[in-house]
C-alpha cells in the first residue's frame, strides 16, 4: 500500500519547483523623501522625530488577503499523517501483545524472554520515530509561519522569500522520506 503511494505523481516529483507557491506578499514601492530641507526648522524637527520611530516596513493589512499555506505540502501531510498514526497504533498493539506473552518469572519458562525483550526494544524504537514524525510536521508549519512573518515585515529582502521556497522543497523531500521510513518500519516489524 505504501509502495503504491510512493509511485504516484504526488510523491515522485523530480522537479522540486513544482511545490513552490506564491506567498502573496507584494514588494511595496520605496518611500519618497519630500524635500524636508525646504521646511522651516520647527516643522523639520517634528517630522524627524516621527521618522525615527519607524523601523522596518509596517504591515497592518496585506493588500491581497492572507498568506495561504502550501497546498501541495498540505495535501501530502493529509495523506501521510493518518499513515503515521496507524503505525503508532500498530506498534502500541504489538507492544502490548508481546508484553502479555512474556512469561512470569515464577513459571520457570524463561527461554524466549530475551528474544521478546529485544523485539519490544525494536518496537519501542519504531514507535518513538513515528511519534517524532508528527513533531516534524508541526515544526514545519511553525517555521514557515515565522519566515512568512519576516517576509511581511521585510518584503524587500529576497532571501526571506527564497527561504520559504527552500523550506517547502525540504518538507516535500522529508515527507517522501517519512513515507519510505514508514514502509521500512512495517517491513522491520514484519520480520521480527
Amino acid at each position: 500500500c505504501l509502495s503504491r503511494f510512493l509511485q504516484t505523481e504526488k510523491f515522485s516529483k523530480t522537479d522540486l519547483t513544482a511545490v513552490h507557491v506564491d506567498i502573496n506578499i507584494p514588494v511595496p514601492e520605496p518611500p519618497f523623501i519630500n524635500h524636508e530641507a525646504d521646511l522651516p526648522a520647527a516643522k523639520k524637527r517634528r517630522l524627524e522625530t516621527l521618522e525615527n520611530e519607524i523601523t522596518g516596513t509596517k504591515v497592518l493589512v496585506l493588500p491581497t488577503g492572507s498568506v495561504t499555506t502550501n497546498n501541495h505540502i498540505v495535501s501530502i501531510v493529509d495523506i501521510v499523517k493518518p499513515k503515521i498514526w496507524q503505525l503508532v497504533d500498530d506498534t502500541n498493539i504489538l507492544k502490548m501483545w508481546i508484553q502479555f506473552l512474556i512469561p512470569r518469572i515464577e513459571d520457570g519458562n524463561n527461554f524466549g524472554v530475551s528474544i521478546q525483550e529485544d523485539a519490544l526494544t525494536e518496537i519501542r524504537a519504531v514507535e518513538g520515530e513515528a511519534a517524532a514524525f508528527f513533531d516534524q510536521i508541526s515544526r514545519y508549519f511553525l517555521t514557515r509561519g515565522k519566515i512568512i512573518a519576516k517576509v511581511a515585515k521585510y518584503p524587500h529582502v529576497d532571501d526571506f522569500r527564497r527561504t520559504v521556497q527552500e523550506l517547502d522543497e525540504k518538507q516535500y523531500v522529508s515527507l517522501r522520506l517519512v513515507l519510505c521510513e514508514l514502509k521500512n518500519h512495517y517491513a522491520t516489524l514484519h520480520d521480527l
